[in-house]
């Protein structure tokens, strides 16, 4: 394949890219494709020849690897395919179309007014100074401008995401997206908001941690038992000292469940049994029924064969 630019004698050549390279494409791009994407552009200012076995020897890259680091630049539009080989494309009027090109999505009404907020530019500057040491691309003011108004978020939230990201060291457009989707699921508009979204996701990964350690579990729980935990606490509202309670009672079972537990506690939520007490005084009180249901077999001499079965769930639900 053929790669085409301005040819220099490389003695006397510089390698330049331009700034939104850096801004755009290397923080979210694999390492091996950008090591393909420097060598290629390098070449291309002398349309040099060269084939994708030459580069994977050159690169010390597998011949796959190569072959993907071309597709993912092609996708991006970084460069394009010819009858010879790829021409590289200008990253900076890549980066200008997509600047203007989602303004297109919205009112001249809704520019206007997000223009004029003094509050929202406040909090864009804020994120540029805060998370891209001044240097945010102009591509960023648009995406975060149609997050405000797809998501709702107040400004603390917006900065709020963008802190959240940055420490995660995944600033980049689709990991901030996703995180915005997952806020947004769970109602977050302001900051008081996402402060009860922490606190109750704070909780729930302190009781995971608890229910593994008074299990006996060295391995991380699968997503299954995760659920079940995030029901207890978030839809049954149960605190992890009646969680425990559910906990202790696997003691007589020689492969306790997941599964069994979650019987145990959906059983005491239908009772509207919510504390300690209730659970606690809802199992004595079993437990004496049983005893006095066996009594009276005793004293009318019912034999083991015609014995009363008992199919209600409590038996099982208050096993000991």
């Amino acid at each position: 394949m053929k790669l085409e630019q301005n040819e220099m004698p490389l003695l006397f050549s510089n390698t330049s890219l331009p700034d939104v390279f850096f801004t755009e494409y290397l923080s979210q791009s694999n390492g091996d494709y950008i090591k393909v994407y420097l060598f290629m552009f390098f070449l291309s200012k002398y349309n040099k020849d060269i084939k994708i076995n030459d580069l994977s020897k050159k690169l010390a890259l597998p011949f796959n690897v190569i072959q993907d680091a071309v597709k993912y630049w092609e996708d991006l539009g970084v460069i394009t395919k010819k009858n010879t080989g790829f021409i590289f494309n200008n990253l900076q009027e890549i980066e200008l179309h997509k600047l203007y090109k989602p303004k297109v999505s919205l009112s001249s009404e809704d520019i206007e007014k997000n223009a004029q907020s003094q509050s929202r530019a406040r909090a864009i500057e804020n994120i540029n100074t805060s998370f891209f040491q001044g240097m945010m691309s102009p591509s960023w003011y648009s995406d975060i401008d149609l997050w405000f108004k797809k998501y709702g978020f107040d400004e603390q939230v917006m900065i709020a995401l963008f802190r959240y990201c940055f420490e995660k060291s995944a600033l980049h457009r689709n990991y901030i997206q996703v995180v915005a989707d997952a806020w947004f699921k769970n109602n977050i508009k302001t900051f008081s908001d996402l402060d009860y979204y922490f606190q109750k996701q704070e909780k729930i990964n302190k009781i995971k941690k608890q229910v593994s350690k008074k299990l006996g579990l060295t391995r991380t729980l699968s997503q299954y038992e995760e659920a079940y935990i995030e029901k207890w606490v978030v839809d049954f509202n149960y605190e992890f000292n009646v969680i425990e309670i559910a906990l202790k009672r696997t003691t007589s079972k020689a492969n306790p469940t997941f599964d069994y537990i979650d019987k145990l506690i959906c059983s005491w939520n239908e009772r509207g049994l919510k504390t300690v007490d209730d659970v606690n005084k809802f199992l004595l009180e079993f437990k004496q029924k049983q005893k006095n249901v066996k009594e009276l077999e005793k004293k009318t001499n019912y034999n083991n064969h015609n014995q009363r079965k008992y199919d209600n769930l409590d038996s099982l639900y208050a096993n000991n």
